[in-house]
């Protein structure tokens, strides 16, 4: 089912989510929910707070472009992309490199903004799984920014809080006219 993405504004965007403690058959239909709104949507990342939920999980697909990424270590071996992907997950850590680049994000939940942000290049996730196994990923790119920026969301943090402070400037009538238009349920 397709579910509505609330938009910026709304206070479940600005909240810690709590950690998914239980698999049950609502967190499975949540993540197929999930799914099918982030493929309906265009997105490459959704996380529970953007449908309105207040839990520690996400889903990622970046599979549209194998060449996003440059390495992928799963569990400490070379893997490809296809193989985890969509990748769905719960209670997430994340550990970043000291190198950052530049690159342009977008977000389901703030209509029409895309802007630069300086995130760490690569990252190395400690990805629990529905099942109960975990998958430690390393990797860059764009697989990598996917992964701070949907583990941003299940903390209360947007993409527009990592912007610079002449960026925020830069941003800020655009934001205050999207709270205009209200944050959406």
């Amino acid at each position: 089912m397709i579910r509505e993405i609330v938009q910026y504004g709304h206070p479940i965007l600005r909240q810690r989510c709590r950690p998914v403690t239980e698999v049950n058959d609502d967190v499975m239909q949540l993540v197929a929910d999930m799914l099918d709104t982030m493929v309906d949507a265009n997105g490459v990342g959704l996380a529970a707070p953007q449908v309105a939920e207040d839990v520690r999980l996400a889903v990622i697909d970046v599979s549209h472009d194998p060449e996003c990424v440059s390495f992928l270590k799963v569990n400490g071996e070379d893997a490809c992309l296809e193989s985890i992907m969509p990748l769905v997950f719960i209670n997430p850590e994340l550990v970043y490199s000291q190198e950052k680049e530049m690159g342009t994000e977008g977000c389901l939940s703030i209509r029409g903004i895309r802007t630069e942000v300086r995130r760490p290049s690569a990252v190395k996730a400690t990805l629990p799984q529905l099942d109960g196994s975990v998958l430690v990923v390393e990797t860059d790119g764009l697989l990598a920014r996917a992964l701070q920026h949907e583990i941003d969301h299940l903390n209360g943090v947007l993409f527009v809080d990592r912007l610079s402070a002449v960026g925020k400037v830069s941003m800020k009538n655009r934001l205050r006219r999207l709270l205009e238009e209200g944050p959406g349920r």
